[in-house]
């Protein structure tokens, strides 16, 4: 059942990831995309989704997990809300900036259309999963351990963070993503996630948000590129004289 879920996901994220190919064959490259999705620029969220999911069935993750959350319960005895918070910090310094006056590559509302269209995307994905799958937490408080949705949420933002600033400032990607991993750390100490759970989370919210950059990228390219037309034509009919205006975009 769960190898199932392994072929039903990773299949059609396969095959965006290598939709360039596809155009090609159509002579519609996404090379003149910037955020055009291939192999490298997917390789490590569609890698960390396949740990997450191959770990439901695989003894050596399974021991793996156990031995993490034994360690979390024998020396850490206190429970933390930071993570409740820190999953929307990288989309705060994003919003921050924009308050400063810290340029990104898009303007301020097509920033929440981006993060709106990555939440979407998201959260029907971990969703699907964590009510399909049923996985019980290490805390036995639900079955929907599988997929971290904080962890996803937090990563959605980490890579809006990093797309709209990496020109700027490397140092903005690292701190988003630091946030972002401390955040699936924290969900493993809280006894509510297990690593796996974690590894599959940060994989969909990267994923995510670098299929909703190509979104909305080839929606702005397709409507830059779409032929305007206007046409005038005068009319009389005895009694009134105007001007009949058509125009298409």
């Amino acid at each position: 059942m769960r190898f199932y879920f392994l072929i039903i996901f990773l299949l059609p994220l396969q095959v965006l990831a290598n939709s360039s190919a596809i155009d090609s064959l159509n002579a519609k490259s996404d090379d003149k995309y910037e955020y055009g999705l291939n192999i490298k620029k997917t390789i490590i969220p569609i890698s960390l989704i396949s740990v997450g999911i191959i770990g439901f069935e695989n003894n050596g993750f399974e021991i793996f997990n156990e031995e993490i959350q034994e360690e979390v319960a024998e020396n850490i005895d206190r429970r933390f809300t930071i993570d409740d918070f820190m999953q929307y910090a990288p989309a705060g310094v994003v919003y921050a900036n924009n308050l400063l006056g810290v340029k990104g590559k898009h303007s301020f509302s097509n920033q929440l259309l981006i993060q709106g269209t990555s939440l979407f995307i998201m959260g029907a994905v971990v969703n699907t999963l964590k009510y399909s799958a049923k996985e019980e937490r290490p805390d036995h408080s639900g079955f929907t351990s599988f997929p971290s949705g904080h962890t996803a949420m937090a990563f959605v933002n980490a890579e809006l963070l990093w797309q709209e600033y990496k020109d700027v400032s490397v140092w903005y990607g690292i701190a988003g993503y630091s946030m972002a991993a401390s955040v699936g750390i924290f969900r493993v100490v809280n006894n509510k996630h297990w690593v796996t759970d974690i590894a599959a989370g940060a994989g969909i919210g990267i994923l995510s948000t670098k299929i909703s950059y190509l979104i909305y990228e080839k929606i702005l390219t397709r409507k830059k590129n779409r032929k305007q037309t206007a046409l005038m034509i005068p009319f009389y009919n005895t009694k009134q004289l105007g001007l009949s205006c058509s125009i298409t975009f």
